[in-house]
């Protein structure tokens, strides 16, 4: 036999039935299409877990009252509504219809939170209750230093102090940080670049970066601390923040975003959290002269309504307009 003179050849003499590919292929679509699906109902990787925590109480508030989860009646919806209502927040409550509504979609049943006797129920409810978003604290540049200062030189302490700078520098999220890789930073001589394949509001992975400038004071310098903490790590790969056991042992466990809000409470104090490191990048930024253009592009806000909430400055003498009216 011959051999064919091109590949395009050589595919017309393999023995296969229209048929059998053309059901090779829709099982192919099939499957993809299925993999969309299920990555649209999850969402992103926060998402989902947030999903699954508000679904197990929601069952289990369910089983107590002899309420099946899935269709739920706008009833029974007002009365687990009133439940969350003495110990969660609006906010959290909001979270936590979202998942039920999303549980219904899964099971495709019509949800109980579109009923308009609950619309009018949760209308009450938001006039009741205290809708005022309790807001993260900033810290002083001294505050911040201190908590630096007070850090050990220790592989924990090295590691501590990289996610402090690196997050307060970078207007980094506690999620954002928790989820960066080694291969995800990018160190020159003109600063730090670091690349983020999804965020809170990046959730289809379209590429962002973000550049951390080197400091004038070393012993403060978010670079020369990450550099430090890598030289810990001794590897070009995998997550960058990771557990330290004891005997200052460096495990390949990456650390949970939790572990980094419990890190910020600890070093700066108990009204503190790991939002702080954003807000007070806002508001320290700001006060420094940066323009609203210039912090979004660190902290990625698509408004400058965002940017005017994270600004803390609170000082109503020293930063009021009226002492600029020229009189």
């Amino acid at each position: 036999m011959s051999q064919p003179d091109s590949p395009l050849q050589a595919l017309t003499i393999i023995p296969v039935s229209e048929q059998s590919l053309s059901l090779r292929v829709d099982e192919q679509i099939h499957q993809e299409a299925s993999e969309y699906l299920r990555a649209g109902l999850q969402g992103s990787a926060n998402s989902h877990r947030a999903f699954v925590t508000d679904l197990k109480q929601y069952s289990a508030w369910c089983q107590q009252n002899g309420y099946e989860p899935s269709p739920l009646s706008a009833i029974a919806l007002v009365e687990y509504v009133t439940f969350l209502g003495r110990t969660r927040s609006f906010f959290t409550i909001q979270r936590h219809l979202a998942s039920i509504a999303k549980l219904h979609r899964q099971h495709r049943v019509g949800s109980p939170t579109t009923d308009e006797q609950f619309k009018v129920f949760m209308k009450g409810f938001k006039l009741k209750k205290t809708v005022r978003q309790k807001q993260a604290p900033d810290f002083s540049l001294k505050q911040f230093r201190q908590a630096l200062d007070a850090l050990p030189h220790t592989p924990t302490g090295l590691r501590n102090r990289a996610i402090l700078l690196l997050g307060f520098t970078g207007a980094f999220r506690r999620s954002e940080l928790a989820a960066l890789d080694i291969n995800h930073i990018l160190i020159d001589e003109a600063g730090l670049v670091i690349r983020m394949d999804r965020s809170k509001t990046n959730q289809f992975g379209e590429v962002e970066e973000k550049a951390v400038s080197y400091a004038s004071e070393a012993e403060y310098c978010p670079i020369g601390a990450l550099q430090a903490w890598l030289a810990v790590l001794d590897r070009k790969e995998g997550p960058l923040f990771v557990r330290v056991r004891k005997g200052e042992r460096v495990t390949g466990e990456r650390l949970s975003d939790e572990w980094v809000n419990r890190l910020v409470q600890q070093q700066l104090g108990e009204p503190y959290t790991a939002h702080s490191l954003r807000a007070s990048f806002v508001t320290i930024a700001k006060a420094n002269g940066a323009d609203d253009l210039e912090v979004m592009n660190q902290t990625k806000h698509r408004t400058t309504t965002m940017i005017q909430r994270y600004d803390r400055r609170r000082n109503i003498r020293k930063h009021n307009a009226s002492g600029k009216l020229g009189l």
